[in-house]
């Protein structure tokens, strides 16, 4: 049974503290796996000179961009805080920490941090694969507290913004190893599987990733109306 995992972290574990050190009020948000390409991280905090000049100082993170401009909070969250956008590329202590998740097979969905934790959201085939999973973050010792342990059906659906199809759609596509390196299954495979041709689903696959990128950056998690 798929299972999805709620956990939290120190940050001087995985990184970021010094930035929650100098900036009490920063928080942040990464949607997806962060890999080798230094994600877009979505930050708040008294302004963005403030955060920038936090984020360039602390040593387990490079900043490689600072995306100009500024978004505001969508109707999912709880502030009408301003969002500051950076590229931020991460030392071995999140390298390392996405190794072991996806040694058993899980997938990290989201991240974010606040008040000098992260809180991650992962995604593993079954319970065997958690409980390796979580050995494997005890050796290396991670300081993780689980705080929720559920089936795909226990995200909350009323915050996410794919549509069921693009939702299952997406599960079934990790499930079956679709975004592993190298990949379990074909898209040709994946499409045959799912009963739709290769050109639907990878539209398919496109929308629901454009409506995930577009969520995290916008903290607008509202359901989509329209079922592509």
């Amino acid at each position: 049974m798929t299972t999805v995992v709620e956990l939290e972290i120190p940050a001087d574990r995985l990184g970021l503290a010094r930035t929650f050190d100098r900036v009490p009020a920063f928080e942040f948000r990464i949607g997806g796996v962060i890999g080798d390409s230094p994600p877009i991280v979505s930050t708040t905090g008294p302004d963005r000179h403030t955060v920038a000049q936090a984020l360039e100082a602390d040593p387990s993170v490079e900043v490689v961009a600072n995306l100009r401009g500024k978004l505001r909070s969508g109707p999912g969250d709880e502030t009408d805080a301003e969002h500051y956008l950076f590229r931020l590329a991460f030392d071995d202590g999140i390298k390392l920490f996405e190794q072991l998740v996806s040694e058993p097979g899980g997938a990290v969905l989201t991240a974010r941090g606040r008040d000098g934790t992260w809180t991650m959201q992962l995604l593993f085939h079954d319970r065997e694969a958690v409980s390796t999973c979580h050995e494997l973050l005890e050796t290396y010792d991670f300081g993780v507290e689980v705080r929720r342990v559920t089936g795909i059906d226990g995200l909350d659906r009323s915050r996410t913004p794919l549509t069921e199809t693009q939702y299952e759609t997406i599960c079934t596509a990790h499930e079956l190893g679709y975004f592993d390196v190298p990949r379990g299954i074909t898209l040709e495979e994946l499409a045959a599987e799912l009963g739709v041709s290769h050109q639907a689903l990878s539209e398919r696959l496109r929308r629901g990733h454009a409506a995930l990128i577009s969520a995290e950056l916008t903290d607008g998690l509202s359901p989509a109306a329209i079922d592509p």
